[in-house]
């Protein structure tokens, strides 16, 4: 397997980091640098005990900020890139953001973040926020997108790369087309799936088109893209932070849980906890020097 080290701008990768990472991992393959603060080398150890050996180099990082991944040898490089959009491909939820125009921001963000953590069903807790803005006018979205709605450090970076090495790449959310229609063209996305909010006279009705995107439909995605593409879910790279993302991340060859809620960290393959969306580049063995900035 190749472990991975990715330092950030808040805690820099340092050689006494990468020494005392080797040690517990008792890596003798030498050293390969992707970036300024990123290196991987290989290891030997079995698939089983790839746990234990993330958290014995988790725990000779001594509490620094620093990710880290461990990934097989093979196949690093993805063709298809799937990723979640709010709180991933961009920074906040567009859910939320709404609400604050209608007024009800508090009572939404509190389902939103049950939700997220898998506390509530996904697609009851959409309905019900849904019809928390009802009559809420259409032109609050554009309003929402042009004031809120800001692309993750690294977002075009990664979507551009993948897609310079002939990848895909597919936006799939639990929030609203409108929202993804805009996002999708801003990072660099081939497509983009999601929930359609629903007008009358150019207010929300309160409701959401039919059937609701949520955990099935975005492994649904998965599984209908990498058929279309000839290629296999082990060829793909998903990444998300709540807990309707949790299908994908798992099914995917390479799943990564970016700044995720617990639940989500926990099940996936492999999480970024301090760095930006540029880090699954690195965690894919794709060096600084190849990227499409």
């Amino acid at each position: 397997m190749v472990l991975t080290l990715v330092g950030n701008a808040r805690q820099p990768l340092t050689q006494a980091q990468v020494t005392a990472v080797r040690a517990v991992a008792g890596a003798t393959a030498p050293v390969r640098e992707l970036g300024p603060d990123a290196v991987e080398f290989a290891v030997e150890v079995r698939p089983a005990d790839a746990s234990d050996l993330e958290q014995r180099a988790v725990g000779a990082l001594d509490g620094a900020p620093i990710d880290l991944a461990l990934t097989g040898s093979s196949n690093r490089r993805k063709r298809l890139l799937i990723a979640d959009m709010d709180s991933t491909i961009i920074t906040v939820e567009c859910i939320d953001e709404l609400a604050d125009f209608a007024g009800v921001r508090d009572a939404v963000s509190g389902i939103t973040e049950r939700a997220m953590r898998g506390e509530i069903d996904f697609e009851g807790a959409l309905l019900e926020r849904v019809a928390l803005m009802k009559d809420l006018p259409e032109s609050a979205l554009q309003q929402a997108f042009d004031d809120r709605v800001r692309l993750t450090d690294g977002a075009a970076t990664l979507t551009r790369t993948m897609k310079a090495g002939g990848g895909h790449a597919a936006l799939v959310s639990g929030g609203f087309t409108f929202f993804t229609e805009r996002v999708a063209h801003l990072a660099g996305f081939d497509e983009h799936h999601a929930n359609t909010l629903l007008f009358q006279d150019g207010k929300l009705t309160g409701d959401v088109g039919r059937p609701i995107l949520g955990r099935q439909a975005k492994l649904d995605q998965l599984n209908r893209i990498t058929t279309e593409l000839g290629i296999t879910n082990d060829d793909a790279l998903a990444v998300g932070d709540g807990a309707n993302d949790l299908a994908m991340i798992q099914a995917s060859g390479l799943g990564v849980a970016f700044h995720a809620k617990p639940m989500t960290a926990a099940a996936a393959g492999a999480r970024v906890l301090h760095g930006d969306l540029t880090t699954l580049l690195y965690y894919q063995g794709i060096p600084f020097s190849e990227w499409a900035t």
